[in-house]
């Protein structure tokens, strides 16, 4: 067999490829013959990714379609293939078919003559571009994938795909949401690399939204919102005779408890933030106002007394441009401290350095640009708010 060492070769084959040569770093790559090709799957011991190949396969192909077979593998980590996406019939033929042509749409040049592409061959009558989901309805009216006698998943002549895909969806719960959480921080740091480059490479810019996507996951930032308060609570506690002491009944009186959250948010309204971002962040504080009572506090490189005032839950208020300095996140920061809130978000672009420490718990909300964009990394909590919603 064929003596291939698939790491003695990735970083030529990915010098022209800065993300995906950054990605591979992350990515252990196994040599093996358990499988006749290459495929992705995770390590249920490591709870990580792992890329397994057949050495006497990749030994086999030329500089470019081993690059290709390379971007192919990753693509299918990145695209959740391997942990979550699977149809409702489980995994099957049809779906190993639809998420290699979604994939090979965008490398359908570095690719050997085996793989699955739209436009060309057996898949002449696809539409390139797809998703996998989308091909695979159209898969299940094609008559290369219907069932013929004595066969259950498709007739003898359809096409196979170009790597192995069987070990997708082994693994449970548990490992694949570590995995994942592992890949995303791997994913977002190729991507620092590689914009620090200034060159992804033959990365689309559709593709890299999709990978930035990825990267900053839609979360329902209400939910994220509710638990902010509820974790920011903190109780009055007062004696009172008609409630009955569970420890000492009739002998002491008992508590009566009210809970509440003095939450401040501070809004960016320096010159970076434009009209439409403070139209956004005011929209999103009208629903905030359905949950909690909160105080809003205007800022630049200083915090505006004058504007700052308590929007009370369930009113309505438009949004209003107040300042149009520069950034300085001390400045909410340091109010904040001193006023004693319990809970303090801020809405901002994030291109400022990082702040001071906060007396309570804090949180940023911004949009995908200033996620991207951010001066500084923290452990806090930041919720990127999707405009389109």
């Amino acid at each position: 067999m064929t003596k291939f060492d698939l790491n003695q070769h990735t970083f030529s084959l990915l010098r022209s490829e800065p993300f995906f040569a950054a990605l591979s770093r992350r990515i252990t790559k196994m040599p093996t013959t358990a499988i006749p090709t290459a495929g992705v799957c995770i390590n249920k011991e490591t709870a990580q990714f792992e890329m397994i190949y057949n050495p006497e396969f990749m030994g086999s192909l030329s500089s470019s379609h081993l690059q290709g077979v390379l971007m192919h593998e990753f693509y299918h980590i990145i695209y959740e293939h391997v942990t979550g996406r699977l149809p409702p019939e489980g995994m099957n033929m049809m779906w190993n078919v639809a998420t290699d042509l979604a994939i090979n749409s965008h490398i359908a040049d570095k690719l050997p003559k085996e793989a699955c592409v739209p436009g060309v061959g057996r898949f002449e009558q696809y539409e390139s571009g797809l998703s996998a989901e989308q091909y695979y309805a159209q898969l299940k009216d094609d008559e290369q994938f219907q069932p013929q006698d004595g066969d259950s998943d498709g007739g003898e002549g359809q096409p196979d795909s170009l790597d192995d895909h069987s070990g997708w969806g082994d693994a449970d719960q548990e490992t694949k949401a570590m995995a994942k959480e592992r890949l995303r921080q791997a994913v977002e740091d190729a991507a620092k690399e590689a914009s620090g480059k200034g060159s992804w490479g033959s990365v689309s810019s559709e593709m890299r939204k999709k990978i930035m996507d990825m990267i900053n996951p839609k979360v329902d930032w209400r939910k994220v919102l509710r638990y902010f308060i509820k974790t920011s609570q903190r109780s009055n506690k007062r004696s009172t005779v008609r409630r009955i002491n569970k420890r000492f009944p009739y002998i002491h009186a008992g508590k009566k408890v009210s809970r509440h959250a003095k939450i401040a948010i501070s809004i960016d309204q320096s010159g970076s933030v434009s009209d439409k971002m403070l139209a956004a962040f005011f929209a999103e504080l009208g629903s905030l106002a359905k949950y909690a009572e909160f105080t809003v506090i205007p800022f630049d490189t200083e915090v505006f007394d004058k504007h700052v005032y308590v929007w009370k839950k369930g009113q309505r208020k438009t949004w209003d441009r107040v300042l149009a300095g520069g950034t300085c996140f001390d400045a909410p920061t340091k109010y904040v401290n001193e006023k004693g809130f319990d809970g303090h978000i801020i809405l901002t672009d994030m291109c400022a350095p990082k702040p001071v420490p906060s007396k309570c718990q804090r949180m940023w909300m911004t949009d995908v640009d200033g996620k991207n964009a951010q001066y500084f990394t923290t452990n806090e909590r930041v919720i990127v708010i999707d405009h389109r919603e």
